[in-house]
């Protein structure tokens, strides 16, 4: 047996992953444990505990021990932006030494995290650069063999904001950079910042925000970020701070991930003042947030097709925080000539562990073994008996369903209107509900959409939710027919079914989707078709289950939500329970 722990630390979304011969066996993002803080950048000692108790096994069984960092490479690259920048650039450069500093003793951290004498831990240590963790994570995780591109964006990491690679049998060969301080994601984390989304991870509400804009701005984000035929990106100069630090991986006094901030003052002159948080979104904000979005496809495309050019495969993988950018991954399908894409589920920086992970096992254990990753239910389940009494914890009426009727029981609830808390097996690996801590509801309601934003998520009315779909069903209900299983592509529906479906249908007529085959996730298909049944639309909003937190993990974590929202119901397991005014429904599931 071959034990691999693979590890992000020391940045933002740390997060651990056990692979056992060549294959995922349990991945946890450390978010969801303790402090329980979004993107949390702690050592993940509870993540580790997570996944070797998944695993079966102790730190002292571990072979290799995988980080996603590598200092050691880019050094040019850094040492020639302190030549150019002698006043700034030293700031970055020790903001990344700053961060390396965390990685000495692995071994010993991995044994005090794990409960084991620090001498007992033999593993060998093994850092693998940013960028190529991050196309690992989806090459190594693919079911593709033969040649394929491999990409990977982001903002930064180990001084780098881009790769290219080609990918080959076992083998992944960058074939180029895009070093500091030229960062597509970085461009897009500035537009967030000046229009007030200036906490970690906010990126995902301004591409909601930007069909409500108009793209007025074009000249101007052209300016900031510029292409040309024989390169991939570059920023303007004196625009984007990154001399500041960029994205710090420090905490905040409200245990928030700190941000610098990344635009400069150059932006005023183009825009105006930026806005602050929690003042009203004007249609300017929306102009920038549609221009920024428009201008990052535009970029991204130009990417692809240079991608394409130096690595001609009908195939392509890839990852980064850049990847999540759904509306994107539609139209890679559409506008370049790949024709087939694999993301895995965490394809932001919690998913660098697998990637460090198994680029090991390929390069450094010389497994031959491919791994094909086709479900995101690789986190920590709980027992029936925690749900039961979580269940039983919250003295509403409640009722123990027999296995094969809680998708029938829920799916009537649904139907009637109710918005569900869907708590089930293992948690979904990643930042997406993928139908195991998940709140649902009837997507043909008009009103769902505010009645979910403003009294269970309390978040801005303008953000959308999301629908899964039978996978046989998609092309009747969605002008692109995707397979996403993992919710990474923005498509639009058909027009004759968005006013039917008002509450996952955005302003653009688009939803964000999750299409989800029977042998992925059975009991969730289950349930999806017996709401079909009823409603004749094989279809279910889904949104994560959490209220500004990380997704629930424990029975009791979802029991809370519950209770402190405006949930109708919630389903543990077999034991489903509503708040009192609905006890009647109960009776009747």
């Amino acid at each position: 047996m071959t034990a691999i722990l693979g590890l992000n630390l020391n940045h933002p979304d740390a997060s651990a992953a056990l692979i056992i011969d060549g294959k995922v066996v349990a991945a946890s993002a450390e978010e969801r444990f303790g402090k329980r803080i979004k993107h949390d950048p702690s050592f993940p000692q509870q993540a580790i505990q997570s996944v070797l108790a998944m695993g079966g096994i102790s730190s002292k069984d571990l072979d290799f021990i995988s980080v996603a960092r590598d200092p050691s490479q880019n050094r040019a690259a850094q040492v020639s932006y302190v030549l150019r920048h002698p006043l700034t650039g030293g700031k970055a450069a020790l903001e990344h030494i700053r961060r390396a500093q965390g990685e000495l003793s692995i071994s010993e951290q991995v044994a005090e995290a794990s409960g084991q004498a620090p001498d007992t831990v033999k593993a060998k240590v093994v850092n693998v650069e940013h960028h190529l963790s991050h196309i690992a994570s989806s090459y190594y995780c693919s079911p593709f063999d033969g040649l394929t591109a491999g990409f990977s964006y982001d903002g930064s990491g180990d001084f780098t904001s881009a790769m290219a690679a080609r990918c080959e049998g076992t083998r992944i060969d960058v074939v180029d950079r895009v070093n500091l301080p030229n960062s597509l994601g970085f461009f897009y984390t500035a537009c967030c910042q000046f229009i007030g989304f200036a906490e970690y991870g906010e990126e995902y509400k301004v591409m909601g925000l930007a069909p409500y804009g108009v793209d007025s701005f074009a000249d101007v984000m052209r300016e900031l970020v510029q292409t040309r035929p024989d390169s991939w990106f570059r920023l303007a100069e004196g625009f984007f701070g990154m001399h500041r630090g960029g994205e710090s991986g420090k905490m905040d006094e409200r245990n928030h991930v700190e941000m610098l901030r990344l635009f400069t003052d150059k932006w005023i002159e183009k825009f105006g003042s930026p806005r602050q948080r929690g003042q009203e979104l004007t249609q300017r904000d929306k102009d920038i947030a549609r221009s920024c979005q428009v201008r990052f496809e535009e970029v991204a495309v130009h990417c692809f097709n240079k991608l394409h050019d130096q690595v001609p495969s009908k195939q392509v993988v890839y990852a980064g925080g850049c990847a999540l950018n759904g509306v994107m991954n539609a139209r890679l399908l559409r506008d370049t000539p790949f024709q087939q894409a694999y993301m895995q589920p965490a394809s932001s920086d919690d998913g660098l562990c697998i990637g460090a992970g198994m680029w090991t096992w390929h390069n450094v254990a010389g497994g031959r073994e491919r791994f094909h990753m086709t479900h995101a239910y690789w986190g920590p389940a709980h027992s029936d008996e925690a749900m039961r009494r979580a269940a039983e914890s919250a003295q509403n009426p409640m009722r123990e369903l027999a296995p094969g009727n809680v998708a029938k029981a829920v799916a009537s609830l649904l139907h009637a209107g109710l918005v569900v808390g869907w708590y089930q097996g293992r948690s979904e690996w990643g930042p997406r509900a993928l139908g195991n801590r998940s709140i649902l509801a009837d997507p043909t309601r008009a009103n769902m959409k505010d009645v979910i934003n403003a009294k269970i998520k309390r978040r801005e009315g303008f953000r959308p939710f999301a629908p899964t779909i039978l996978q046989p069903a998609v092309s009747t209900y969605f002008e692109q027919d995707v397979f996403s299983p993992f919710m990474m592509h923005v498509v639009k529906l058909r027009p004759e079914w968005r006013e039917k479906l008002p509450a996952i249908t955005h302003v653009d007529g688009t939803g964000r989707l999750q299409s989800i085959a029977r042998d992925t996730n059975r009991l969730y298909y289950e349930l999806i078709d017996c709401f079909g049944q009823l409603s004749g639309i094989p279809i279910v909003l889904n949104t994560s289950f959490n209220e500004n937190e990380p997704i629930v993990d424990t029975p009791e974590q979802a029991m809370s939500c519950f209770l402190r929202t405006g949930l109708d119901a919630i389903c543990l397991g077999r034991y489903l329970v509503v708040k009192g005014e609905h006890a009647k429904l109960l009776s009747d599931a």
